[in-house]
């Protein structure tokens, strides 16, 4: 791989993002991608390197989107000839494009580790980030005094109580504990965002009081009904170190017995630039063409007609000809945007 795959793949990684592998493991001639081309491709669809043209392109995004959703490798063979009975775990496109050729792609998602989001820098927060580290999270730590001589654990830090810049996938967690200090200001914090699991570190007790006052400041019961507090599964642990244990082990047992839809997304900082005209959540969008049955990224179709008020989009000309000559045998496979 070239040197900026190397370094989009280090830079994903930093950021918590995932991105797939693509690599070029078998071609015939007169395919443009040879054995051994590789390229990188972020969840929203952004490809670096090279793996073949156009045709092959759309097939690598639509790929790539359902192997960062169920976070299986994949073997992919785009042959102008398909077979109707495709070998034992590859999964065959045919070739459209007139230059012909064939090439076998393996897709391996690269998926980012967990990540927890501490706010607050009580002692029981300490301890769960050095737990958290133990195990390999990636770890953001969010309270005033937060930096690296304070917090060497830690990824990321921000001393101001926002979750501005952070970047949230089914892989993120959040736990409140700042146990006495800014509690109301801290869970309004993690509130604010969508996220699969937040904790707070409170005594029942505790917690009912903080509760009580979130509800006069504005937040609802539903809200309030998503926090895990106490966090933690009750080992009636007894130190911080402990507790630090029991917190990690729910979110542990959230994060591998659970299988969530969880569209990612990054809480904004001002002035944020625009995304992609053809993107739609964050994600490539991926329709199939009518005539070949090919997937074909919206912002790669060639051509793009409009039949009973309804785009229809075309990877090449050849399929362009074949619609125009016979709509009423494609119109039953036109998928609507």
């Amino acid at each position: 791989m070239s040197n900026e795959i190397y370094e989009m793949a280090s830079d994903l990684i930093l950021q918590g993002e995932p991105f797939a592998t693509v690599t070029v493991v078998r071609n015939e001639a007169p395919s443009s991608g040879k054995t051994g081309d590789k390229a990188i491709v972020n969840k929203t669809g952004v490809l670096k390197g090279w793996v073949g043209g156009g045709c092959v392109y759309s097939i690598v995004l639509k790929e790539v989107t359902e192997a960062l959703d169920d976070g299986k490798p994949r073997l992919v063979r785009v042959s102008p000839t398909p077979s109707n009975e495709p070998s034992r775990g590859v999964k065959e496109y045919k070739m459209t494009c007139y230059s012909g050729g064939e090439v076998d792609l393996y897709i391996e998602p690269v998926m980012p580790k967990p990540h927890l989001v501490i706010i607050g820098k009580s002692i029981i927060g300490r301890a769960l980030m050095k737990a958290a580290k133990a195990i390999d999270f990636r770890l953001t730590v969010i309270n005033e005094e937060s930096n690296q001589e304070v917090f060497p654990e830690a990824d990321h830090h921000q001393t101001a109580f926002n979750l501005e810049g952070i970047s949230f996938n089914k892989h993120t967690f959040i736990v409140v504990a700042t146990q006495g200090d800014n509690d109301e200001r801290g869970l309004q914090t993690a509130l604010g965002v969508k996220c699969r699991y937040v904790g707070f570190i409170a005594s029942r007790k505790k917690r009912d009081g903080v509760f009580a006052n979130l509800l006069n400041l504005g937040l609802s019961q539903a809200q309030l009904d998503e926090v895990h507090a106490p966090a933690g599964i009750d080992i009636n642990g007894k130190t911080p170190q402990e507790v630090a244990i029991s917190i990690l082990a729910e979110i542990i047992q959230e994060y591998r017995s659970k299988e969530v839809a969880f569209e990612s997304f990054s809480v904004p900082i001002a002035a944020s630039g625009q995304q992609r005209s053809d993107l739609q959540s964050g994600r490539p969008q991926i329709i199939t063409n009518p005539v070949c049955g090919m997937p074909i990224s919206l912002g790669m179709a060639k051509y793009i007609i409009e039949q009973n008020g309804e785009p229809i989009y075309f990877c090449c000309d050849g399929c362009k000809t074949k619609f125009d000559a016979e709509p009423e045998k494609y119109l039953m496979k036109v998928e609507k945007v």
